[in-house]
């Protein structure tokens, strides 16, 4: 297990690098020694008693245990948060580093602040990106990626993940899944798990709740289903407040991405002219809205107009029409818990530098961004290929033909490349002996002599490739071995965390793993803030 802090893009891997030049786009350092007693301070100021009590109907709407909402209560607690996007039986490895990361943080804030600290996994369940939501990669038996996926009717590619029960489809696309993994001692648990999870009549997002829970609510996560009824209920005037300030939140959005762009970042959400950081559910699914004119909208796809007037009222019969964008959200998240920090991947962090004007049109300052960890896992029989060529993780993310190349050069016997080098060398001076002999003969000797020792260089070339070809042949399985870890460690040539599914490892190594894994990051921490002496 090789356990660190996330890279990524170049603003990312700055943030977690301290670069002073992003300072001004987000909140406080996580970093600083007493960051989070300062951020502690200021959340008690938004949160008293009463908000408190107001977040607790949150949690309990939430399925947090009645004894921990009242301690929590008069403990006046905070919170530590992340969140994902459903995934098919429970998406991407990250997704559990994620929630892992965020269990780790709150324990550690616990022990600084002497107060209760709630680590919550906020489930994007409004989203519609059914294409990502509904893949995953599987390693299979003989170490082959296959894809998984769940197709879904054309009629419900733009609807909220939520509103579309499971059909029939998933009973044959889960049993495809489970055929890709052995039988362990831990199999029978686990699909016992996902068949409940993920069966007909329920949701995708239902499957990905239940596969969070399972795995990390004995740890202390709680989930917020983003479509949670009393969550939508609150958070509704903040949305409407959002579409009344649309034109001014873009305006100071495009200023936030150009002093970025001038720092030489990209930008990971693009600020899109007229649109605003606001979904509404119509007839043809969840649509982006865009301003038309004032107090008048349109939707992207479908082109439907909506008034003011008519969004505001489609919200009071049902809040859930409405939804944030990844801009928004955070904010949203902010304004109805008192959040420490959030637990960020690397377009997490990226895209966190382009909200500070929203948190400051809604009056609210910044939570600190936690970097998660990042992890790659290897397996005994991985490890061994490391060792055996002498190889770390860095190589094993290159393509593979360029470190085949590279491990099969590196195989041909030295006495035979010391007589290759040996051979061009004196080709070469031979040669310009021969140049400079011709030349008093005939200058146009030169040019035939020159054709001549390339000619001889180009056939030591093609004996080079005829040997390489040998030792390939030969080494075919040795290099087998490497394909495969690659595969394993970086399979398509990405971060095994950002590509394969957590089913993999859980079937083979059981709930242990998951424990293991929370003591590595418990243990190596990804936030270098020092707790302060207890008082």
């Amino acid at each position: 297990m090789k356990v660190g802090v996330i890279g990524g893009s170049k603003l990312a891997e700055d943030y977690v690098r301290a670069a002073s030049s992003l300072d001004p786009f987000y909140g406080a350092s996580y970093r600083a020694p007493g960051s989070f007693r300062t951020r502690a301070e200021h959340l008690d100021s938004r949160f008293g008693q009463h908000g408190r009590e107001e977040v607790a109907v949150l949690l309990e709407s939430c399925g947090v245990e009645q004894d921990q909402i009242r301690r929590w209560v008069e403990g006046r607690g905070y919170v530590v948060t992340t969140g994902q996007q459903p995934g098919l039986f429970g998406g991407p490895l990250y997704s559990l580093y994620k929630g892992l990361s965020a269990i780790a943080a709150a324990r550690a804030l616990e022990q600084e602040l002497h107060r209760p600290v709630l680590p919550l996994f906020w489930i994007a369940s409004e989203d519609h990106d059914w294409d990502e939501a509904g893949t995953i990669k599987v390693l299979d038996s003989k170490n082959r990626l296959s894809q998984v996926t769940l197709e879904v009717e054309e009629e419900h590619r733009h609807r909220p993940i939520f509103r579309v029960p499971l059909s029939e489809e998933i009973d044959q696309v889960l049993e495809a899944f489970l055929s890709l993994h052995p039988d362990t001692d831990f199999s029978s648990d686990l699909h016992e798990m996902l068949r409940s999870g993920f069966r007909r009549g329920r949701t995708l997002s239902d499957g990905f709740q239940a596969f969070i829970e399972t795995h990390l609510g004995p740890l202390g996560l709680h989930v917020v289903p983003a479509h949670d009824p009393v969550l939508k209920e609150r958070s509704r005037p903040m949305l409407l407040r959002e579409l009344d300030a649309a034109e001014e939140r873009e305006t100071e959005l495009n200023r936030t991405a150009d002093e970025l762009s001038k720092l030489g970042y990209s930008i990971q959400v693009p600020i899109l002219p007229g649109g605003v950081n606001i979904f509404f559910e119509g007839p043809a699914g969840r649509e982006r809205l865009y301003r038309d004119g004032p107090g008048t909208f349109h939707l992207r796809h479908s082109g439907e107009r909506v008034t003011r007037g008519e969004v505001e009222e489609a919200a009071a019969r049902d809040p859930s029409v409405l939804s944030p964008n990844v801009l928004l959200r955070p904010v949203v998240e902010n304004s109805l818990f008192p959040v420490l920090g959030y637990v960020a991947g690397p377009g997490e962090i990226q895209y966190y530098s382009q909200l500070r004007p929203v948190f400051e049109g809604h009056d609210l300052e910044m939570p600190i961004v936690l970097p998660r960890h990042s992890v790659t896992l290897v397996e005994r029989k991985i490890g061994k290929v490391l060792d055996k060529f002498a190889l770390d993780l860095e190589q094993l993310s290159r393509p593979h033909h360029e470190l085949a190349a590279e491990l099969t050069r590196e195989e041909m016997p030295e006495d035979i490349r010391k007589t290759l080098e040996g051979l061009r060398a004196r080709v070469h001076e031979a040669g310009d002996e021969l140049l400079q002999g011709v030349q008093s003969i005939d200058a146009t000797l030169a040019g035939p002599v020159e054709h001549a020792r390339n000619q001889t260089f180009q056939s030591f070339e093609e004996v080079e490739k005829k040997i390489l070809q040998a030792l390939k042949r030969q080494n075919e399985i040795a290099l087998a071995q490497v394909e495969k870890a690659q595969i394993h460690l970086f399979p398509e040539g990405k971060p095994q965390e950002r590509v394969l599914n957590p089913v993999y490892y859980l079937v083979r190594y059981g709930p242990d793993l998951v424990r293991h894994l929370l003591d590595a990051f418990e243990a190596a921490p990804p936030t270098p803030f020092v707790p302060e002496q207890s008082t």
